[in-house]
Protein backbone atom coordinates (compact mmCIF):
# COMPACT_ATOMS: atom_id res chain seq x y z
CA UNK A 1 0.00 0.00 0.00
CA UNK A 2 1.26 3.32 -0.97
CA UNK A 3 1.69 5.53 2.08
CA UNK A 4 0.73 8.72 2.73
CA UNK A 5 3.75 10.76 2.30
CA UNK A 6 4.46 9.02 -0.99
CA UNK A 7 0.74 10.77 -1.81
CA UNK A 8 2.29 14.00 -0.86
CA UNK A 9 4.96 13.69 -3.15
CA UNK A 10 3.04 12.81 -6.45
CA UNK A 11 0.49 15.31 -5.42
CA UNK A 12 3.10 17.54 -5.51
CA UNK A 13 4.76 16.29 -8.45
CA UNK A 14 8.45 16.38 -7.17
CA UNK A 15 10.09 13.90 -4.86
CA UNK A 16 10.15 15.29 -1.28
CA UNK A 17 12.56 12.59 0.13
CA UNK A 18 9.66 11.55 2.97
CA UNK A 19 10.11 8.03 3.31
CA UNK A 20 13.82 7.83 3.67
CA UNK A 21 16.07 5.16 2.02
CA UNK A 22 12.67 3.84 0.00
CA UNK A 23 13.54 7.36 -1.68
CA UNK A 24 16.08 6.32 -2.82
CA UNK A 25 15.29 2.92 -4.20
CA UNK A 26 13.22 1.42 -6.77
CA UNK A 27 10.79 1.17 -4.91
CA UNK A 28 9.94 4.83 -4.52
CA UNK A 29 6.53 5.97 -5.73
CA UNK A 30 7.59 8.79 -7.68
CA UNK A 31 9.26 5.94 -9.84
CA UNK A 32 6.46 3.56 -9.92
CA UNK A 33 3.82 5.71 -9.80
CA UNK A 34 5.30 9.16 -11.32
CA UNK A 35 1.59 10.79 -11.72
CA UNK A 36 -1.18 12.30 -9.07
CA UNK A 37 -2.86 9.64 -6.71
CA UNK A 38 -6.40 8.15 -8.32
CA UNK A 39 -6.97 5.90 -11.51
CA UNK A 40 -4.15 6.63 -14.04
CA UNK A 41 -5.30 8.41 -17.15
CA UNK A 42 -8.67 9.17 -15.57
CA UNK A 43 -7.97 11.80 -13.12
CA UNK A 44 -8.12 15.26 -15.43
CA UNK A 45 -6.02 18.29 -14.16
CA UNK A 46 -6.94 21.88 -15.11
CA UNK A 47 -4.39 24.54 -14.79
CA UNK A 48 -3.98 26.23 -11.45
CA UNK A 49 -4.68 29.53 -10.52
CA UNK A 50 -1.94 31.68 -9.51
CA UNK A 51 -2.97 30.95 -5.83
CA UNK A 52 -3.20 27.53 -6.52
CA UNK A 53 0.50 27.59 -7.92
CA UNK A 54 1.68 29.57 -4.42
CA UNK A 55 -0.11 27.15 -2.47
CA UNK A 56 1.40 24.31 -4.33
CA UNK A 57 5.21 25.84 -3.59
CA UNK A 58 4.54 26.42 0.29
CA UNK A 59 3.04 22.60 0.83
CA UNK A 60 6.37 21.80 -1.01
CA UNK A 61 8.98 23.45 1.42
CA UNK A 62 7.27 23.42 3.95
CA UNK A 63 6.30 19.64 3.68
CA UNK A 64 10.85 19.46 2.59
CA UNK A 65 11.57 20.29 5.80
CA UNK A 66 8.85 18.21 8.02
CA UNK A 67 7.50 21.15 9.38
CA UNK A 68 4.03 22.79 10.87
CA UNK A 69 1.84 25.03 9.34
CA UNK A 70 2.09 27.19 12.29
CA UNK A 71 5.91 27.09 12.44
CA UNK A 72 6.15 27.48 8.70
CA UNK A 73 4.35 30.47 8.81
CA UNK A 74 6.05 32.32 11.78
CA UNK A 75 9.71 31.70 9.71
CA UNK A 76 8.23 33.49 6.65
CA UNK A 77 6.51 36.36 8.36
CA UNK A 78 9.91 36.79 10.28
CA UNK A 79 11.57 37.16 7.17
CA UNK A 80 9.23 39.18 5.29
CA UNK A 81 9.31 41.50 8.61
CA UNK A 82 13.32 42.14 8.66
CA UNK A 83 13.33 42.18 4.63
CA UNK A 84 11.89 45.71 4.70
CA UNK A 85 14.58 47.16 7.72
CA UNK A 86 17.22 45.33 5.59
CA UNK A 87 18.49 44.53 1.84
CA UNK A 88 19.10 41.20 2.24
CA UNK A 89 17.58 38.62 -0.03
CA UNK A 90 14.47 37.47 1.02
CA UNK A 91 14.97 33.80 -0.42
CA UNK A 92 18.33 33.24 1.04
CA UNK A 93 16.95 34.29 4.39
CA UNK A 94 14.08 32.02 5.09
CA UNK A 95 16.52 28.77 3.94
CA UNK A 96 19.16 29.90 6.03
CA UNK A 97 17.20 29.43 8.80
CA UNK A 98 15.34 26.80 7.93
CA UNK A 99 18.85 24.63 7.13
CA UNK A 100 20.21 26.28 10.50
CA UNK A 101 17.45 23.63 12.41
CA UNK A 102 19.27 20.98 14.54
CA UNK A 103 16.67 18.23 12.88
CA UNK A 104 18.08 19.31 9.59
CA UNK A 105 21.45 19.26 10.47
CA UNK A 106 21.26 16.13 11.70
CA UNK A 107 19.41 14.70 8.49
CA UNK A 108 22.30 16.68 6.53
CA UNK A 109 24.97 14.57 8.71
CA UNK A 110 23.75 11.29 8.25
CA UNK A 111 22.64 10.58 11.01
CA UNK A 112 18.70 9.67 10.22
CA UNK A 113 17.25 8.91 6.61
CA UNK A 114 14.51 11.92 7.10
CA UNK A 115 14.11 14.61 8.29
CA UNK A 116 10.95 13.31 9.57
CA UNK A 117 13.19 10.67 11.25
CA UNK A 118 16.11 13.29 12.46
CA UNK A 119 13.22 15.27 13.96
CA UNK A 120 12.42 12.39 16.33
CA UNK A 121 15.87 11.50 17.31
CA UNK A 122 16.50 15.11 18.17
CA UNK A 123 13.55 14.85 20.36
CA UNK A 124 14.71 12.01 22.23
CA UNK A 125 17.33 13.62 23.32
CA UNK A 126 20.49 11.44 21.27
CA UNK A 127 22.51 14.68 20.59
CA UNK A 128 24.65 17.16 22.09
CA UNK A 129 25.47 21.07 20.66
CA UNK A 130 28.79 22.21 22.11
CA UNK A 131 28.75 19.34 25.05
CA UNK A 132 24.76 20.34 26.15
CA UNK A 133 22.00 17.85 25.66
CA UNK A 134 19.47 19.67 23.00
CA UNK A 135 16.24 18.13 22.53
CA UNK A 136 14.44 20.60 20.86
CA UNK A 137 14.51 20.12 16.76
CA UNK A 138 13.90 23.46 15.69
CA UNK A 139 17.48 24.81 17.45
CA UNK A 140 19.12 26.98 15.05
CA UNK A 141 22.89 26.23 15.07
CA UNK A 142 25.23 29.03 14.02
CA UNK A 143 28.86 29.29 13.45
CA UNK A 144 31.24 27.83 15.65
CA UNK A 145 28.69 25.51 17.11
CA UNK A 146 29.77 21.58 17.04
CA UNK A 147 26.88 18.70 17.14
CA UNK A 148 27.25 15.18 18.27
CA UNK A 149 26.05 11.96 18.94
CA UNK A 150 25.61 11.32 22.83
CA UNK A 151 27.82 8.11 23.22
CA UNK A 152 24.78 6.32 25.01
CA UNK A 153 23.19 6.80 21.76
CA UNK A 154 25.55 4.12 19.89
CA UNK A 155 23.83 1.92 21.94
CA UNK A 156 20.76 2.05 20.10
CA UNK A 157 19.97 -0.21 17.28
CA UNK A 158 18.75 2.73 14.64
CA UNK A 159 22.72 4.05 15.42
CA UNK A 160 24.18 0.21 15.31
CA UNK A 161 25.88 0.77 11.33
CA UNK A 162 25.64 4.64 11.53
CA UNK A 163 29.65 4.81 10.61
CA UNK A 164 29.02 2.87 7.52
CA UNK A 165 25.72 5.34 6.50
CA UNK A 166 27.58 8.19 7.17
CA UNK A 167 30.84 7.16 4.84
CA UNK A 168 27.69 7.69 1.83
CA UNK A 169 26.69 10.94 3.29
CA UNK A 170 27.58 14.45 0.58
CA UNK A 171 28.02 16.45 3.74
CA UNK A 172 27.43 20.35 2.59
CA UNK A 173 30.19 22.89 2.74
CA UNK A 174 29.00 25.01 5.95
CA UNK A 175 29.44 21.98 7.89
CA UNK A 176 32.94 19.80 8.85
CA UNK A 177 32.26 16.54 9.70
CA UNK A 178 34.72 14.27 12.03
CA UNK A 179 33.45 10.24 11.09
CA UNK A 180 35.74 9.17 13.28
CA UNK A 181 34.11 11.13 16.30
CA UNK A 182 30.91 11.50 15.24
CA UNK A 183 30.40 15.41 15.56
CA UNK A 184 30.09 18.15 13.40
CA UNK A 185 31.15 21.36 13.35
CA UNK A 186 29.38 24.73 11.55
CA UNK A 187 31.72 26.39 10.08
CA UNK A 188 30.12 28.96 7.77
CA UNK A 189 26.53 29.36 6.76
CA UNK A 190 23.61 27.70 4.75
CA UNK A 191 23.29 29.32 1.18
CA UNK A 192 20.26 28.67 -1.15
CA UNK A 193 22.60 27.91 -3.90
CA UNK A 194 23.53 24.78 -2.07
CA UNK A 195 20.59 23.78 -0.32
CA UNK A 196 18.64 23.66 -4.00
CA UNK A 197 15.15 23.31 -2.26
CA UNK A 198 12.44 21.82 -4.36
CA UNK A 199 10.49 25.21 -4.39
CA UNK A 200 9.72 28.62 -5.84
CA UNK A 201 10.29 30.80 -2.87
CA UNK A 202 9.07 33.96 -4.42
CA UNK A 203 5.64 32.37 -4.67
CA UNK A 204 5.66 31.47 -1.37
CA UNK A 205 6.04 35.24 0.04
CA UNK A 206 3.07 36.15 -2.19
CA UNK A 207 1.16 33.55 -0.67
CA UNK A 208 1.50 35.21 2.61
CA UNK A 209 1.99 38.52 1.97
CA UNK A 210 -2.01 38.34 0.15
Amino acid sequence: MINARCKICRRGGVKLFLKGERCFSQKCAMIKRPYPPGKKGKRKTSPLSEYGKQLREKQKLKRWYNLREKQFEKYVKKVLFSHKKTEKDPADSLIKILESRLDNVVFLLGFASSRFQARQLVSHGYFLVNNKSINIPSYQVKKGDVISLKPKALKKNIFKEISLKIKKQKIPSWLQFDPKNLEAKVVGEPSLQEAVPPAEISSIFEYYSR
